[in-house]
């Protein structure tokens, strides 16, 4: 794993929105996810593809992530790479294609540095080109991951081509977004000295306002935060005064939540805030199952809102025709066996059959843990005594 840059492309969304943030998340640890170790390994057979359409040569990676979707989704983005290269060369025959290339803008964000997925540098425009697998539509338009990688890139190409014009576009084939964001190098470059530089300052001595928003999700500081608990206190304040019908005036007029530290909640003040979080959890539960209920089932309409399909998975039409025709074709490793439940064995020998002859070979793994109110008749668990027994809490 490469080093990261404190003021990173990829978390920029953040650090440029709520500058104090990027230090305080240096309290926690960098923990992984099966969807970013998913996402690496798509990225590094992305960087396969694009070398080998390029006649480079090096190993296919191998990964169990490498799935028929995993393989469509990364040729969406050859593709793409393909089709912009050969249109580039149309005007600029021989452009310049560096793939994963760590680009450096420390002269607009202290230290600051990013690896790009592809950039085609050329006369004219210039193209940075990033994937995505996530299923967050992720909005091209004056992003600031792909900007600054931009300006890396006009640092390291502008003095060998003449760039008008920088192209940005994201390739996410998950949620179908294939979109290009396209700027002067004028604009970019502004952007970088009058909104990143006096920003990302900050952001490097951990100074200026948090600013709870949507770039919130991914911040590892986001439970402790305060801006964000008196934002969210607030809000539901706000809003249960206005359905008991008090006026703008009167609202306004009431006092905010405020806490002692001005940037973290300490463990005293998440406690006391547990109680009523999870009866809003609750309430909030029940709200949207009835309102989504009332949309798909009976068609409502709710304004801001609307029914969408979900992801769904491929299925046969007619297993037995697909089993004949693959037969027919000379497919014969077509059949997978395995066992019947459990509940299936039960039910064919018998409760009392089946506990003579196979209640041996049964066990019952502890469930997953979860965090409740005392009041919830479930014995707690006792963490001490069998540390090894259970799985941290997710």
């Amino acid at each position: 794993m490469g080093k990261h840059a404190l003021l990173s492309a990829s978390s920029s969304h953040r650090w440029l929105n709520c500058t104090p943030s990027v230090r305080l998340e240096e309290h926690y640890p960098d923990t992984s996810t099966r969807y970013a170790e998913e996402g690496t390994a798509a990225h590094e057979l992305c960087e396969y593809k694009v070398k080998h359409y390029l006649h480079g040569r090096m190993p296919r990676p191998q990964s169990e992530f490498y799935t028929e979707e995993i393989e469509r989704y990364t040729d969406v983005y050859l593709h793409f790479f393909a089709d912009t290269l050969e249109e580039v060369k149309k005007t600029c025959p021989v452009p310049m294609v560096m793939v994963e290339k760590q680009l450096d803008y420390s002269n607009y964000a202290p230290d600051g540095f990013g690896t790009a997925d592809c950039i085609i540098a050329a006369d004219g425009t210039m193209h940075v080109i990033d994937f995505k697998t996530g299923f967050q539509y992720v909005e091209v338009r004056k992003n600031p991951q792909l900007m600054l990688y931009g300006l890396g890139a006009l640092n390291a190409c502008s003095w060998m081509y003449d760039i008008q014009q920088v192209a940005l576009s994201i390739v996410q084939p998950r949620v179908d977004n294939v979109a290009t964001y396209t700027c002067s190098v004028e604009e970019l470059i502004r952007w970088g000295n009058t909104y990143v530089k006096p920003r990302a300052a900050l952001a490097y001595q951990g100074k200026g306002e948090l600013v709870p928003g949507e770039h919130c999700r991914f911040c590892r500081h986001q439970a402790h935060c305060v801006a964000r608990a008196e934002e969210a206190l607030h809000l539901a304040q706000e809003e249960f005064c206005k359905l008991d019908g008090m006026k703008e005036t009167e609202i306004s007029a009431i006092p905010k939540v405020h806490f002692r530290n001005p940037a973290t909640l300490d463990h005293g003040e998440i406690e006391a805030l547990l109680p009523m979080l999870h009866r809003i959890s609750e309430w909030i539960d029940e709200v949207f199952a009835y309102v989504s209920e009332e949309a798909i089932q009976h068609g409502v309409i709710w304004k801001g809102y609307k029914v969408v399909e979900g992801r769904s998975v491929r299925r046969f039409t007619d297993e037995k025709q697909v089993e004949q025709v693959a037969v027919a074709a000379g497919y014969l490793d077509i059949y997978k066996k395995s066992l019947i439940s459990l509940t299936e064995f039960e039910k064919l020998m018998g409760k009392k059959k089946f506990q003579q002859i196979l209640g041996g070979l049964v066990y019952r793994p502890p469930g997953k843990l979860t965090l409740v109110p005392e009041t919830d008749k479930r014995p707690a668990v006792d963490l001490t005594a069998a540390p090894d027994e259970f799985t941290a809490l997710d």
